[in-house]
């Protein structure tokens, strides 16, 4: 079975159908940019180029960077447009995609679902924590494989400031900073995590799980297990469909 699933980031659109077998892309994403300003009609626009790059006239699962309830209301936007706040996205992309049956899920709450299901949490369970570093910091919480949606640990204060803001992939590239001594600062703010949560395990997402060698070895002391998504980079696209699948 085939469902489309579509991550929207603060960066980049990225889509493609999912083959929920196997968890796994049936063919390779197709990406455009994410405009700028991040606008409701201007994100739509680019959500219906890729779908539309794949002629897809079935169910369509969307993430969205920010707390999503009822699997359509928006009201939080963090890393785009303001504008989203009360939005009704799913109404939204539904009119834009012609119609099409349609879901929309936090993003990184996509992409521990479908982490947990496929990729480095599978069979665990406890507290799981999954963490996405990208634009800014998503995080998903499972307790005994069961979600608890929308947590946005990214918001959580570290040195007097949004943690994204200091340890998202982000902050990284703007502040020019080194692999280790962006690894210290993952470091604090796992600390911080897992003295409010203590999870049996972190897992870390979004695109720097490509590069964990570079990173992961310099976090320490840390007592949870610290693992990279293994699923990296396409696990929103994944959960996305997974949950539209389960609406449907």
């Amino acid at each position: 079975m085939q469902i489309f699933g579509v991550d929207i980031g603060g960066s980049g659109i990225k889509g493609a159908p999912v083959d929920l077998e196997r968890g796994d892309l049936a063919q390779e994403r197709f990406k455009v940019l994410t405009p700028h300003p991040a606008t409701p009609d201007g994100v739509a626009d680019g959500v219906k180029e890729v779908v539309d790059h794949f002629g897809w006239t079935g169910p369509v699962g969307l993430t969205f960077p920010g707390v999503v309830t009822d699997g359509a209301m928006i009201r939080t936007a963090a890393n785009v447009d303001k504008s989203w706040v009360d939005t009704d996205a799913r109404a939204l992309f539904g009119e834009r995609l012609g119609g099409l049956p349609v879901t929309v899920v936090n993003d990184a709450d996509a992409a521990g679902v479908a982490e947990m299901q496929f990729g480095a949490g599978r069979g665990r369970r406890g507290t799981v924590i999954v963490l996405t570093f990208g634009t800014g910091i998503g995080s998903a919480m499972f307790v005994d494989g069961v979600l608890v949606p929308n947590t946005e640990l990214g918001h959580l204060e570290l040195n007097g400031h949004d943690a994204e803001k200091r340890a998202s992939s982000k902050a990284k590239d703007d502040n020019d900073l080194t692999w280790e001594h962006w690894a210290r600062r993952v470091q604090k703010y796992l600390a911080h995590v897992e003295m409010l949560f203590s999870p049996e395990l972190f897992v870390i997402g979004g695109g720097v799980s490509r590069k964990s060698e570079k990173f992961l070895p310099s976090i320490e002391g840390i007592e949870a297990e610290i693992v990279p998504a293994q699923l990296q980079n396409n696990a929103g696209i994944v959960g996305a469909a997974m949950r539209a699948a389960k609406q449907g």
